[in-house]
């Protein structure tokens, strides 16, 4: 059973996200705030945390910079009120894995949940198969049917990232904030640039496809029975 921690000041939603999370099988504690949250942490192993950001004595974003810095990689997905791009630029750029605003779907709330878990898997495990394809990320290497092709840094992050999420789409703007820095002079069709060439190297492969979402950005499809 997966441990998630929920870190919100406000008791009547940690008492919701306990109960959604408790009915689908994860095992729940709870947190009135960053400072709190740490010092459960520190006790309590834990798969996940849902973080908010406006709270007493340590906020979410101190909290968020503290575990980072502290070498923490477990994933965290931010529920707030607050829906500006800066705040959501701030989050990203601090480490988080993903950003709700309130209210949320609970459902959706779960399947992202899933998501997250399934992709700290992928991490720790630094390999994704499908079918004949094997993604190795410590060397940034794709083995497709028995030969090595070694990629740029960056074509092989975004492979990985739309790989380990398949049908998810992602925006430029997405995958812009992941992989280039926010100061970067790189624009959006830099993006385009970097998936074009993967399209190209793997246009033969019989195990996935890059799909461009007309209007909104790219998603993977796997094509492996």
């Amino acid at each position: 059973m997966f441990n998630i921690l929920v870190v919100d000041d406000q008791a009547h939603i940690r008492r919701l996200y306990e109960y959604t999370l408790e009915k689908n099988g994860y095992q729940p504690y709870a947190a009135g705030d960053g400072e709190e949250a740490l010092k459960l942490m520190d006790s309590t192993h834990i798969d996940l945390v849902i973080l908010d950001l406006m709270m007493p004595t340590m906020d979410g974003y101190t909290f968020l910079k503290t575990m980072r810095s502290g070498g923490s990689n477990i994933p965290v997905l931010i529920i707030t009120a607050r829906d500006s791009a800066e705040d959501i630029r701030k989050s990203f750029t601090l480490g988080t894995d993903d950003y709700m605003v309130k209210p949320v779907d609970e459902v959706e709330m779960i399947l992202r949940v899933r998501a997250l878990l399934r992709r700290a898997k992928i991490s720790e495990e630094q390999k994704i198969m499908i079918g004949g394809t094997t993604l190795i990320y410590d060397s940034f290497t794709v083995i497709q049917d028995g030969e090595e092709i070694q990629l740029p840094k960056k074509e092989f992050q975004i492979l990985f990232k739309l790989l380990s999420f398949p049908n998810k789409t992602f925006t430029r703007a997405n995958l812009m904030e992941e992989f280039w820095s926010m100061d970067s002079e790189s624009e959006a069709r830099t993006v385009d640039v970097h998936i074009n060439r993967l399209r190209e190297r793997f246009r033969d492969n019989r195990d996935f496809q890059i799909v461009t979402v007309r209007g909104l950005g790219y998603k993977a499809v796997k094509t492996a029975s």
